[in-house]
């Protein structure tokens, strides 16, 4: 397995360093950057941030995701999920989170709201052409496999 290095850079007192939770983790848990806790109402879309910049080594790309504890015990999730982030972007890292359950959700500092992974990324070249290869599936989408 081979190791790649993540540069981050603290843009905030408030931000916690993004880790892995355990030996087999694929996500690096994001924390939210507040200097006090925020009140999500049902149906709502916050951006919070995480208090960090990151530089993704080039030719991958982080892939920010919901939490599944988050997402089962409360409805809390991202409109974007996943969000990417560019190897080439140095902004702050922010999350979108939404409240999709019935009840408002208190988001706390430093509580962890998102997981980072970090996936490779495959460049090709485009080309405009006349006719695509036929398929057996064809033009079928949205369900039209099955549901």
């Amino acid at each position: 397995m081979s190791q790649h290095t993540l540069r981050i850079q603290r843009l905030s007192s408030l931000a916690d360093v993004p880790e892995y939770q355990s030996d087999g983790a694929a996500g690096l848990d994001l924390h939210a950057a507040l200097p006090e806790s925020l009140t999500l109402e049902p149906g709502e879309i916050q951006l919070i941030p995480c208090g960090f910049a990151v530089a993704v080594p080039k030719g991958f790309e982080a892939q920010v995701r919901p939490r599944s504890g988050l997402a089962v015990k409360y409805g809390i999730s991202m409109p974007n999920a996943p969000g990417t982030i560019d190897a080439d972007y140095r902004g702050e890292v922010s999350v979108p989170l939404i409240n999709l359950g019935s009840e408002p959700f208190i988001v706390e500092p430093n509580m962890r709201i998102a997981q980072m992974l970090i996936c490779p990324v495959t460049r090709c070249e485009t080309i405009i052409v006349d006719r695509l290869d036929e398929t057996p599936r064809g033009k079928g989408g949205f369900g039209s496999t099955g549901c």
